[in-house]
């Protein structure tokens, strides 16, 4: 398979999950960084959820994907976030 193949068929709906430590923001901050890469997220795209300890969050955002190049943007913007532990 070469670099520019991939087993995702575009567009699609598409998962983006984002970790980080609990604080009242994080969840905004998950959102504006995907709404760079995305028109408009529906009603119900986000949702929140906290750890078993309630020491972080993970928020899963639901997009309609268009482009390899469109999740890898978002992908680097989240990891590049100081309050993103991890992007999945």
């Amino acid at each position: 398979m070469s670099e520019q193949e991939t087993l995702i068929e575009f567009p699609c709906h598409f998962p983006i999950k984002a970790m980080g430590k609990a604080s009242a923001d994080f969840d905004r901050i998950v959102v504006e960084i995907v709404n760079r890469h995305v028109e408009n997220l529906p009603e119900g795209a986000v949702t929140v959820r906290d750890s078993k300890g309630g020491k972080y969050l993970a928020v899963t955002v639901t997009i309609q994907a268009t482009s390899r190049e469109q999740l890898d943007a978002i992908y680097m913007d989240l990891t590049a976030c100081e309050q993103v532990v991890m992007a999945l």
